[in-house]
């Protein structure tokens, strides 16, 4: 199947996951990973109609930016951040899903005053699966555990106060599974601690990235917002 045939897939499979809890496929938003696939393939599935797309290394970024000529792109960092590397990162990405401590938000607050773009949209990324290689702010348990729940919203509060950065909701990675309905309680996981958030800091966090290729179906069913799918659109690396 071509690439266009795949969207067309992918995004049937999303309107039926929305049928089935009743929600409006317009409210999902599909991000195209084009992490380690050519400039054709991105241009073929923007051709198709695809406007969002996802990057994960700003290396590749920099090559692959000034070959695309379309404006209209909605460019997606869904990759992890080195410190290091934050000032590289206003210039070319319009959302960033993977902030994942309380430094690299002060870095890409710093960073996007100093690139003169008025705000940058981010996503705080969250371990809520406890899974040692995956990053994000810790929130194994955050129901039950005092300690955690107050680390991080600690955290938040203070990332919430930072300038230059929007922050938009939450990203989570879940583990790898054999059956998807494995990882549900992940995703509800997620969606309970975007909610608590919201009603305690009394703000709008509208935004869940949650799903790729394999899941994305039980998350939007969890209230996914976001969906990251890759290998479903542009096939195997």
């Amino acid at each position: 199947m071509s690439i266009t045939d795949n969207l067309i897939l992918v995004k049937k499979q999303i309107a039926e996951a929305c049928a089935r809890v009743m929600r409006d496929p317009s409210e999902v938003t599909l991000v195209a990973v084009s992490k380690q696939h050519p400039i054709a393939d991105i241009l073929e599935a923007y051709t198709a109609g695809q406007r969002h797309f996802g990057e994960n290394r700003i290396e590749e970024m920099r090559e692959k930016y000034p070959q695309i000529p379309h404006h209209d792109i909605t460019w997606h960092m869904v990759g992890h951040i080195q410190s290091r590397k934050a000032r590289d990162i206003p210039p070319y990405f319009n959302v960033v899903h993977s902030v994942d401590s309380l430094s690299l938000a002060q870095k890409l607050s710093s960073a996007t005053e100093k690139s003169q773009k008025a705000v940058l949209d981010v996503l705080l990324q969250i371990n809520i699966s406890g899974e040692e290689s995956k990053s994000g702010f810790f929130a194994v348990d955050w129901k039950q555990n005092t300690d955690v729940r107050a680390e991080l919203w600690n955290n938040i509060r203070e990332i919430l106060v930072l300038p230059y950065i929007q922050v938009m909701g939450l990203m989570t990675m879940a583990f790898i599974a054999d059956n998807p309905e494995q990882i549900r309680p992940v995703f509800a996981g997620l969606r309970d601690l975007r909610d608590a958030l919201a009603g305690d800091f009394n703000i709008p966090l509208p935004h869940l990235s949650m799903g790729m290729t394999d899941d994305f179906r039980v998350g939007i069913e969890e209230g996914a917002t976001i969906v990251r799918v890759g290998r479903a659109i542009f096939g195997e690396r």
